[in-house]
């Protein structure tokens, strides 16, 4: 049976919330990458490759939010088969503060022969912003 781009994704959108390192990247392409247009300074920009993601999963993602559910998601399916679009809202907790977190996501993925090229995820800022505000510090906005 052959595995749908939606049915990939939404194992991605599930192992990601899970803190599924294994997963995760055994769904990532070996030269895939996860991208933020916007985000706050000291996010980068992109981080390429499953030895470069999990050491972003394993550090920064799980010191700063974790999310406990995605709400109201919608996937779109477009014309290109390759491209799925989805929305939701991320509910979750600031780790440090113990704070609830919520933000608003569109992720836009690319996948190919089942696996996933590309997963930009068009993210708000300006939630992480109020909800870490060390991270827009001169410190860490240089690191």
């Amino acid at each position: 049976m052959t595995i749908t781009s939606r049915e990939i994704v939404e194992r991605m959108l599930r192992a990601g919330r899970e803190l599924d390192i294994e997963t995760f990247l055994g769904l990532m392409a070996p030269d895939g990458y996860l991208e933020w247009p916007f985000r706050p300074p000291g996010v980068p920009a992109r981080v390429q490759g499953h030895t470069e993601i999990r050491r972003h999963l394993t550090g920064a993602a799980r010191a700063f939010i974790r999310f406990d559910e995605y709400r109201d998601v919608v996937v779109h399916e477009t014309i290109d088969p390759e491209v799925i679009i989805v929305e939701y809202e991320a509910h979750g907790t600031v780790v440090t503060t113990g704070a609830p977190f919520q933000q608003m996501v569109i992720a836009v993925f690319r996948v190919r022969n089942g696996q996933i090229l590309s997963y930009r995820d068009y993210i708000n800022p300006l939630p992480l912003v109020e909800a870490l505000p060390d991270m827009t510090s001169p410190a860490r906005a240089g690191a």
